[in-house]
């Protein structure tokens, strides 16, 4: 099942399985996922399903800093592909199509893909 993986400052992993419904992330302590973070809004980020194609859809609620896809501030609704990277605030969630049995998992999993990420220096 799809997931939205953020990593937090003390290395644990908030994982949150999309499911086919719409779920919003923000600061708000009403939401599914929390993100503790000065620059994002209450309700910062939409997450939608779209039944007729099977993606998911990410949009800004009209927050004020904004939400970054891949470093590409978006404006409309943008589809998620693997391995997305999206910025809200500070904070990076990383967009997943993996399914995972815990929290612990999940933080392994966005190790490994920030490793993939790095370059390799060779003295």
């Amino acid at each position: 099942m799809p997931s939205i993986i953020h990593r937090s400052s003390d290395e644990q992993a908030n994982y949150l399985p999309l499911g086919k419904r719409t779920t919003v992330i923000g600061r708000s302590e009403s939401l599914p996922m929390q993100i503790l973070d000065n620059k994002v809004s209450r309700k910062h980020l939409r997450i939608r399903y779209d039944e007729g194609t099977g993606r998911y859809l990410a949009s800004d609620m009209e927050s004020r800093h904004g939400v970054f896809v891949n470093g590409r501030q978006i404006t409309e609704e943008t589809e998620l592909n693997e391995g997305d990277t999206v910025r809200i605030g500070t904070s990076e969630l990383l967009f997943t199509q993996e399914d995972f049995d815990d929290a612990q998992s999940a933080l392994h999993f966005y190790k490994k893909t920030g490793e993939r990420d790095r370059p390799t220096f060779i003295d």
